[in-house]
């Protein structure tokens, strides 16, 4: 009932229908306030939308009832009062979007208990207080906005941690001292910082009264403190000398004790041992973190370079351990030219590593998001797309069992030497049984700006999910852009581009990568036209992936006659090709030529 000219209030009785699963009453004229139930609670109901409204009043404590609710979107109201606390007991709870309100008050910890949660939108309100640290226990929160409100005190660093965290906005506070400099804060705007006068750092310029670098008496202060720290250090360091050597000495037998316990099991023949992976387990290392687990560089004695990643600590006993050898069996047999190839898996009591071919270029999204993203050609970009629908393709349709990704991502297209795509990290994977359906995850599928949007109304993930999220990443390799963070509140990459182009690839060079200097205009076409295909709102309008690399492979010849002008000039049946006297980092492949074999994937 949304998007029509509704007025009067909501009835107090309508989230109390004991077979209501969604309310979506926004745009409209609404008035009155928040529908209070105490008889009896939807128990079914996953989505509350009443934005752009005219509520007010405050929000009762009775909407902690609603312990199914996955989206309660309420923005652009005037709600009033303080945020309930009861909204801790939303554990179900997987976006909130509070903003353009007047809600006032502290933010209440408890928003720290709802750990689904994976965007948070609190701004533009007139929230007070500081910024409470238990938000850092929300381990896979991707988006957080807390812009334009009267919020004040330091920006916790222990936010720097949170590495699911992509896009936050802290603009237009009151925030003061240094932002901190570390972790997830590297990878934030500057803009994030905005508007808050006595916060200070690297985005925005130097401290003043004695924060950071600060005055005379300051460094004098300083320098003092420091004098009574190394004097206390100085005693402490005789006393536990002795203790220091005996830590020592039983690391060095507990790692040869461990050393003994690990077990490799290899899916080829190997030329390197158990100690020849750990000695890879090293800081400097380390080239790349997340929720998947930390992945190190080695180098083999035999000079093979491998990729190790260490998954995440599990408690012995625990659910992870049941059936797991199993999958990581499957995991090793599976041999694809698109996909990352799984070498052997090294396991003690209490970590497991998996050690998987190198790739020297990186990923997909470090490339195309980094400096050189500019040098990444049409033609190479064209040809990771198809090499990409291919690895999916493959789990999708020719796997067995039948395996759903659930995490594509242009981070997790991998490229070797020569620049050719491998579909990686299986580690949120799950099978597919064989009624064709996957299991409920109770943990956030997907990376925020990639996830299918029934993902929120079903918690449930199959391989239309991924193809959605294929689709995402071939906006990225057209418009050069990342999913999230570039649009505006709230906007993603799926939503800019529709805006712009109405969905129509007659438009497509409204949004295309301004760093490609020339492009055939017919090939960028028709790759946006998979794309808009891929992110079709509803699952079944999407093409599985086997008909993406079919239409992929079926390039459109380009026009015989050039009557516009969009098309470059040089030639009327050719598409232009791109110079550059930039390092030959990115090879121009060669033009293509239609396809021999439409299947063969």
């Amino acid at each position: 009932m949304g998007e029509n000219f509704l007025n009067g209030s909501i009835p107090k009785g309508l989230l109390g229908l004991p077979k209501l699963t969604q309310v979506e009453l926004q745009n409209n004229l609404l008035t009155g306030g928040f529908p209070e139930t105490h008889d009896s609670i939807a128990v079914n109901l996953g989505q509350i939308s009443l934005f752009n409204n005219q509520l007010t009043g405050p929000i009762p404590p009775t909407i902690g009832n609603f312990s199914g609710v996955q989206k309660l979107i309420l923005s652009g109201n005037r709600f009033t009062g303080s945020i309930p606390s009861e909204i801790g007991k939303l554990q179900q709870l997987s976006k909130i979007d509070f903003s353009s309100n007047k809600f006032s008050g502290e933010i209440p910890p408890q928003i720290s208990k709802c750990k689904l949660l994976t965007f948070v939108d609190l701004s533009r309100n007139e929230l007070s207080g500081n910024i409470p640290t238990e938000i850092t226990g929300m381990r896979i929160l991707n988006y957080l906005n807390l812009s334009r409100n009267h919020l004040d005190g330091n920006i916790p660093g222990s936010i720097a941690g949170m590495q699911s965290l992509t896009s936050v906005d802290f603009s237009y506070n009151n925030f003061s001292g240094l932002i901190p400099e570390t972790g997830q804060f590297t990878y934030f705007n500057y803009t994030s910082f905005l508007g808050n006068p006595n916060l200070c750092g690297p985005y925005l310029g130097p401290c003043k009264n004695g924060v950071g670098d600060g005055s005379h008496s300051s460094h004098v202060r300083g320098f003092s403190a420091l004098l009574k720290l190394l004097l206390v250090i100085g005693l402490l360091v005789c006393s536990i000398a002795f203790a220091v050597a005996a830590i020592c000495k039983a690391r060095s037998l507990k790692r040869a004790s461990e050393s003994r316990a690990w077990k490799l099991t290899a899916f080829q023949r190997l030329d390197f041992t158990v100690d020849d992976v750990l000695e890879s387990l090293k800081e400097d290392n380390i080239i790349g973190k997340g929720g998947a687990g930390i992945v190190y560089k080695g180098m083999m004695p035999n000079g093979d370079q491998v990729a190790v990643k260490r998954l995440p600590a599990m408690s012995r006993g625990s659910s992870h351990d049941h059936g797991f050898n199993a999958e990581i069996q499957t995991l090793g047999k599976i041999r694809h030219r698109h996909i990352v190839r799984l070498l052997g898996f090294c396991s003690n009591h209490e970590t497991n590593l998996l050690v998987y071919e190198y790739m020297p270029n990186g990923s997909l999204g470090e490339v195309l998001h980094g400096k050189k993203g500019g040098h990444l050609y049409w033609d190479t970009r064209y040809k990771i797309a198809i090499e990409a629908a291919k690895g999916l393709c493959y789990l999708h349709h020719d796997c067995s069992p039948l395996i759903v990704h659930r995490d594509v991502k242009s981070n997790n297209i991998l490229l070797d030497s020569s620049f050719e795509a491998h579909v990686a990290d299986f580690g949120l994977a799950k099978f597919l049984q064989d009624s064709g359906t996957s299991e409920c995850m109770s943990a956030i599928a997907g990376s925020y700006g990639y996830i299918a949007p029934e993902y929120a109304y079903t918690l449930k993930v199959d391989e239309k999910s991924d193809v959605y999220s294929f689709g995402v990443v071939l906006l990225e390799l057209i418009t050069g852009r990342k999913p999230v963070g570039e649009f505006g509140d709230g906007v993603d990459i799926v939503q800019w581009v529709k805006k712009l182009t109405d969905g129509k690839k007659e438009e497509v060079l409204k949004v295309v990568d301004p760093r490609l200097s020339s492009i055939p205009v017919h090939e960028v076409m028709h790759m946006f036209y998979v794309a808009m295909l891929c992110v079709e709102e509803q699952a079944v309008e999407r093409p599985t992936m086997r008909e993406v690399v079919q239409i992929l492979l079926e390039i459109p010849k380009p026009p015989a006659v050039t009557k516009q002008g969009n098309s470059p000039p040089e030639s009327p049946s050719e598409t232009t090709t791109v110079t550059s006297e930039s390092p030959t980092t990115f090879n121009q492949p060669p033009r293509r030529s239609s396809p021999t074999d439409l299947l063969s994937i």
